[in-house]
């Protein structure tokens, strides 16, 4: 089978052994898959000297065939890939056993892929395949951030830097659905005007000055996962007592605080990461229930899944890029 591999210290094309289902798990032929950012971050961290290891994290399919000992699923059911590894009860932090798929487990940039049949769940009916490979992680992770751990309220508002990512677009809307006031920023015009379109009430320029634009408004949560670059400033528009949820940082990970400042403050600062199989089934009631779709910005081939990864780097995407693997 074709697959898309990092293999000493190389990202290509590679001709794989097909994998078989044993006992407990599930074949599942791969329509799309999602790119994500860890997908981008995965070679780094892996190094010159590591053996090939199909990338790829999110993907949704078709069972080919079962192992013994599944009852739950037939071939030819349709299926999203859970990537959330070991964690199946919603808890305040990931168990020790949790892990992503996609390192050091192979991926779904590939025709096939074979998994535990926990790790799949029956793709919602109102997704195309585009749609449905690229929900999970960032759907998940954004779940989580605003639910969970955001514990967001109807009538709240929520500012949040940053406009284009996955998560982004999941979180607006998400959290018109539950009933926020949604704030968003960008450098990028067109990108705030895609914000406004899905749902946003306000979208301004990164390079604005915040407190000024927000003067008369209150922000009651920030979900921040740029890290360095907007942690501080984000805090100069949260109201006192706020919250703030951080899941990630594409800019730097050390963030200087004023301590003094944040304890007078009265913040709360709440980390967040990915999600449990249990916040995963929420999720997807959540979506089946308000009929929400997923944002694609683009979708590649498997061909062209080096194009895919660069075109990811460059930051120009609103939403997700999806890599379409079969028919």
């Amino acid at each position: 089978m074709k697959a898309f591999v990092h293999e000493y210290g190389e990202l290509t094309l590679k001709d794989m052994t097909e994998p078989f289902a044993d006992h407990g798990q599930v074949a599942v032929t791969i329509r799309t898959a999602g790119l994500n950012r860890r997908d981008v971050a995965v070679p780094g961290r892996r190094g010159d000297d590591a053996s090939a290891l199909i990338l790829g994290s999110d993907g949704a399919g078709v069972i080919e065939s079962i192992g013994e000992g599944v009852s739950e699923f037939n071939v030819g059911d349709e299926v999203i890939i859970n990537p959330s590894l070991g964690w199946y009860e919603n808890s305040d932090a990931p168990p020790e056993q949790f892990d992503i798929l996609g390192m050091p487990d192979n991926g779904t940039f590939a025709e096939m892929i074979v998994l535990p049949a926990e790790q799949v769940e029956r793709k919602p009916p109102h997704l195309s395949w585009e749609e449905a490979g690229v929900l999970a992680l960032s759907g998940l992770t954004g779940y989580r951030a605003l639910f969970t751990k955001g514990n967001i309220r109807e009538g709240e508002t929520l500012f949040m830097p940053g406009a284009g990512s996955g998560v982004a677009t999941y979180l607006i809307q998400f959290a018109k659905q539950a009933g926020a006031r949604v704030i968003v920023t960008s450098r990028s015009e067109e990108k705030r005007k895609q914000a406004l379109e899905l749902g946003a009430d306000r979208a301004l320029d990164t390079n604005s000055d915040w407190p000024e634009e927000l003067r008369g408004e209150t922000v009651d949560i920030v979900i921040d996962s740029v890290g360095r670059a907007t942690f501080n400033r984000s805090l100069e528009v949260l109201k006192k007592g706020g919250r703030i949820v951080t899941f990630g940082a594409t800019t730097e990970d050390t963030v200087e605080l004023n301590l003094r400042k944040f304890f007078y403050g009265q913040y709360k600062l709440i980390g967040s990461t990915m999600g449990s199989q249990e916040e995963l089934h929420a999720m997807l009631k959540f979506i089946d229930k308000y009929q929400i779709h997923p944002i694609v910005d683009r979708t590649f081939t498997l061909d062209e899944a080096l194009d895919a990864m660069n075109y990811l780097k460059e930051n120009k995407q609103f939403g997700k890029v999806a890599l379409k693997i079969s028919e």
